[in-house]
């Protein structure tokens, strides 16, 4: 667990699967923080394709090099996820204006559930700005190739559900 004095930084997800994208803000947010935690949302709403122990799995796979990355899940209030752990800012990837509009208002609300914690927006690297988990299922659904969409262990993985 870190120290009182750490910056730690919380990027929130349903990371199903995760995406070269992800894995992008995850490095860079990495670079910012003393410690990072890539937390799932356990969404009892949604039907995901991978549970969230295989999510949590797979991202801890795909961030082994990071010493300073954590993976844990969550299914409770953000705000009250990041004050158990300590964690200051929420860290929120955007590839579009629609993205940015959904996630200031996200933001907005945080920022009202607690003053203390803050919002910061990464723009994504313009060469994963199409890319979506959501498209990705969808490609691989059908055999079509993701290698250069996710991880080479997500891409196994993928594959592994779609026989």
């Amino acid at each position: 667990m870190q120290s009182s004095g750490q910056r730690v930084a919380v990027y929130p997800g349903s990371f199903d699967p995760v995406t070269c994208g992800h894995l992008d803000i995850i490095r860079r947010s990495a670079k910012q923080f003393d410690h990072l935690i890539v937390a799932v949302l356990n969404n009892s709403s949604k039907n995901p394709l991978f549970s969230v122990e295989e999510r949590k799995l797979l991202l801890a796979e795909v961030t082994r090099d990071l010493p300073n990355v954590s993976i844990d899940s969550f299914r409770d209030l953000l705000v009250r996820f990041m004050r158990s752990r300590n964690a200051q800012v929420i860290v929120r990837g955007i590839r579009s204006v629609t993205d940015f509009e959904y996630e200031l208002q996200l933001a907005s609300t945080n920022q009202k559930l607690d003053r203390e914690i803050e919002t910061i927006f990464m723009m994504t690297d313009p060469k994963y700005s199409y890319l979506s988990s959501s498209i990705v299922k969808e490609i691989a659904q059908f055999q079509g190739n993701v290698q250069d969409l996710v991880p080479p262990e997500i891409e196994q993985a993928l594959a592994a559900k779609y026989i």
